[in-house]
């Protein structure tokens, strides 16, 4: 799907490195070997996206690294979009079918951009009819490649509702985390 909204598959490239890890810096020939993409190519991209404020850059001795710009205007926009798009959120969507009736799902911000949570903290938050083993494996896969372990918790929508109603302490704290909504929205919850 990014490859048919933005016209540089090298820029899709860099994008896609850059919100998998929004905190980490790179520099221009590292990214051109990591990604498998000319040189000039990739230059060219940073600097399209330096210009758009997309990323900011900075100089080292003799290197410009370049990293997310998280003061951009939509930054959390193309996060979200990255984060449906790609990785875990792109599974959840496409093997939604699979999963059961999935009302809600929400990512904590720290786990959408690839930081340490605190060790009680929800990652993920599933509401609905899921099928706990189907889940539990699209989990496990991004444990994998994330090399830790993912917090997640899951209600149906008659626990949540009442939890809510309830002003259930769990639920209060974690509905004040900053989340990025993967699919659904609370508000169909709460009428």
């Amino acid at each position: 799907m990014l490859r048919h909204l933005f016209v540089s598959k090298v820029r899709v490239k860099l994008l896609e490195t850059y919100f998998s890890c929004p905190d980490k810096l790179y520099y221009g020939r590292q990214l051109s070997r990591k990604l498998n993409e000319q040189i000039n190519a990739v230059r060219r991209e940073l600097e399209n996206l330096k210009e758009a404020g997309v990323v900011k850059s900075e100089k080292r001795g003799n290197r410009i690294y370049f990293s997310l710009n998280k003061d951009f205007i939509h930054y959390e926009a193309l996060l979200l979009l990255f984060l449906k798009s790609t990785g875990l959120g792109e599974a959840i969507i496409k093997n939604q079918s699979r999963l059961g009736k999935l009302k809600w799902v929400f990512f904590s911000k720290n786990f959408a951009q690839n930081q340490p949570s605190p060790a009680e903290a929800i990652d993920i938050f599933v509401v609905g009819e899921v099928i706990l083993p189907e889940l539990s494996a699209l989990i496990a896969q991004e444990e994998r490649l994330r090399k830790r372990e993912i917090n997640y918790s899951v209600m149906d929508e008659a626990e949540f509702k009442f939890r809510f109603s309830g002003k259930d302490p769990f639920l209060t704290n974690l509905l004040m985390v900053p989340r990025l909504t993967i699919l659904g929205n609370e508000v169909h919850l709460l009428n």
